[in-house]
C-alpha cells in the first residue's frame, strides 16, 4: 500500500516537473513580460516607444491653453476647449483600458502565484530554489502593480477634474460665442440698413442729376439749332462778307507791320549815320545769317578804297561796349551764328582818320534754320559735303570733295576712306565762320581740331555752313565744352 502511494506521488512529481520546461530562464530582479496566447502559446511583446506620462501631457496642454488665451478669439478658444475635451475623453478611455488590463494582470499574477506554490511543494533541489525565486519576483511585481494602480487612480481623479473644468469652460465659451454672434448679427443688420439708405439716396441723386443734365443738353441743342437756322435762312451773305473783311484787315495789318519795321530800321540807320564822324561809308547787305555784308564808300570822296584798314566789332547793349572780331579785316564779312542778336560795327581808318559804320539793326537768324538744326540734333552724326580751301593758313592745292562729320562726341574730316582729322570736343578746338574768305565768306567755315592744325572749309550752301556751326556748339555744350572762334570770349556766348 505504501509503495503504491509512493509511486503515485512520484508520478505526480514527474508530471509537475514536465509542466515547467527546463529551458525556462528567470532573469534576476525582473519577471518576464510576455502574454499567453491561444493553446498556452507565449507571445513576446513588441518593443514600443517610451510612453509620455499622462500628467505631463495634461500639464503641457494646459500651459499652451493659458498662453494662447489672450490672443485667441472666442471662436478659436471654443474650438481649443472642444479639442481639449475630446482629448480628455480619449485619455479617460485609455485610463479605463489600463485599469482593466491591471485587473487582468492581478488575476493572472494570483493564478501564477498559486501555481508556483503548488509547484514548490512538488519539486526539490535546484528547481525548488528557482521556483521560490520566481515566487518572490511575482510578489514584487504584484507590489509594483498595486503602486501603479494607485497612480492610475490619482491620474484618473485629475483627469476628471480637468474634464469638468474644460466642460465648464466650453459651456462658457459657447455662451460668449452666442452673445458675440447676436451682437454681430445686430451690427450687420444695422450696416445693411445704412447701406440701403445710402444706395437709395445715391440713386435719387443720380436720377435727378441725369434729368437735369439731359434737360440742359436738350436746351443747348435747341439753341444751336435755332442759331444755325437763323444764320442759314436770314443772314448767310452778311456772315461771309464779314469773314472776307477780316481776312483783308489781317493782310493790311501784316503789311503795315512790315512797313513799320522797315521804317524803324531806316530811322536807326539814320541816327547812327548822324552820330558817326563821316557818312562817306555805308554797309550794304541784309542783317541776317547767310548773307554777306560789304563796306562801300562814295567814289568821288575816296578813289582808292583798298588802302583803308578795316576792323569789324560786335556791339552789345551799348555802343561803347564792343568786342573785337579777330581776323575780320576785310571789307566783306559774313555774319555767323555767334553774331545773332548783336549789332555789327566796322572801323575804317583812312587818311589818318577813323570812321565808324554800323548795321541797321541786330543780326537776325535765317528763317527755318532753327527747325533744320533741331532735326539734325536728333541724329548721332551728320555729314556735310565740303571742299578744303586752306590748311594751316596755306591754300590747298586740290579743291576735291571731302566729307565733314559733326557727331555728338567728336568731329571728323575725311576724303573717301582717308581721314584728314578726327578729334573729340575739347577746349583747344575752335570753330566759327571764315573771317577772311572774301566773296565765299558766307559759305566758309574755320575749324581748328587741335593746336597746330586748322582748315578753311567751303560748304555747298550758307544754310549748311550755319547749321554745322550751331550743331557743333550744341554737341560740345553737352560735353561741357564751349566752342568759339579765335580770340572770342566764351562768356559772351
Amino acid at each position: 500500500m505504501t509503495r503504491v502511494i509512493h509511486e503515485s506521488g512520484e508520478t505526480t512529481q514527474n508530471e509537475s516537473i514536465d509542466m515547467v520546461s527546463s529551458d525556462v530562464n528567470f532573469p534576476k530582479g525582473k519577471f518576464p513580460d510576455y502574454k499567453i496566447g491561444p493553446k498556452n502559446s507565449i507571445i513576446e511583446p513588441s518593443e514600443s516607444p517610451k510612453i509620455v506620462p499622462l500628467k505631463e501631457i495634461v500639464a503641457k496642454e494646459t500651459a499652451q491653453l493659458l498662453q494662447q488665451q489672450k490672443r485667441l478669439s472666442v471662436r478659436d478658444l471654443r474650438e481649443k476647449f472642444e479639442k481639449g475635451l475630446t482629448g480628455v475623453h480619449k485619455l479617460s478611455e485609455e485610463a479605463k483600458k489600463r485599469e482593466i488590463a491591471s485587473l487582468d494582470r492581478q488575476v493572472l499574477l494570483k493564478k501564477l502565484r498559486d501555481l508556483l506554490d503548488s509547484l514548490r511543494g512538488r519539486v526539490a533541489g535546484r528547481n525548488r530554489d528557482e521556483t521560490e525565486e520566481a515566487i518572490s519576483l511575482v510578489e514584487a511585481l504584484a507590489v509594483q502593480l498595486t503602486q501603479r494602480e494607485g497612480e492610475l487612480i490619482h491620474e484618473k481623479a485629475e483627469v476628471k477634474k480637468l474634464a469638468n473644468f474644460l466642460k465648464q469652460a466650453t459651456e462658457d465659451a459657447k455662451k460668449v460665442v452666442q452673445e458675440e454672434r447676436e451682437l454681430a448679427i445686430n451690427e450687420i443688420e444695422k450696416a445693411k440698413k445704412a447701406i440701403e439708405r445710402v444706395e437709395k439716396a445715391w440713386l435719387e441723386y443720380e436720377i435727378s442729376n441725369n434729368h437735369k443734365d439731359q434737360n440742359e443738353f436738350e436746351e443747348l441743342q435747341n439753341e444751336v439749332r435755332e442759331a444755325r437756322r437763323i444764320k442759314m435762312l436770314h443772314q448767310p451773305s452778311k456772315v461771309m462778307d464779314m469773314e472776307f473783311e477780316l481776312q483783308a484787315l489781317r493782310a493790311l495789318v501784316f503789311e503795315k507791320s512790315q512797313l513799320c519795321t522797315q521804317l524803324k530800321k531806316e530811322l536807326d540807320m539814320i541816327k547812327r549815320i548822324e552820330e558817326t564822324k563821316s557818312s562817306i561809308f555805308e554797309i550794304q547787305g541784309d542783317a541776317i545769317l547767310g548773307s554777306s555784308l560789304s563796306i562801300v564808300c562814295q567814289p568821288e570822296l575816296i578813289k582808292d578804297f583798298s588802302n583803308c584798314a578795316v576792323q569789324w566789332y560786335r556791339l552789345k547793349s551799348q555802343q561803347n561796349n564792343r568786342e573785337l572780331i579777330n581776323g575780320a579785316r576785310k571789307t566783306i564779312y559774313a555774319p555767323e551764328p555767334f553774331d545773332v542778336g548783336k549789332i555789327l560795327q566796322a572801323e575804317i581808318i583812312f587818311r589818318d582818320e577813323k570812321a565808324m559804320v554800323c548795321t541797321a539793326g541786330p543780326i537776325n537768324s535765317a528763317p527755318g534754320l532753327e527747325n533744320y538744326v533741331e532735326s539734325l540734333y536728333k541724329r548721332s552724326d551728320t555729314e556735310f559735303t565740303v571742299s578744303v580751301a586752306q590748311m594751316n593758313g596755306n591754300d590747298f592745292a586740290s579743291r576735291s570733295v571731302h566729307v565733314f562729320h559733326v557727331g555728338r562726341l567728336r568731329m571728323k574730316l575725311r576724303k573717301g576712306r582717308s581721314t584728314k582729322a578726327k578729334e573729340s570736343y575739347s577746349n583747344s578746338m575752335q570753330i566759327c565762320g571764315s573771317r577772311g574768305a572774301g566773296n565765299m565768306a558766307s559759305k566758309s567755315l574755320f575749324w581748328q581740331p587741335k593746336k597746330g592744325l586748322s582748315f578753311n572749309l567751303v560748304f555747298e550752301t550758307e544754310r549748311e555752313r550755319n547749321a554745322a556751326v550751331i550743331l557743333a556748339r550744341k554737341y560740345a555744350s553737352d560735353c561741357n565744352v564751349m566752342l568759339v572762334g579765335p580770340g572770342d570770349q566764351p562768356s559772351t556766348r
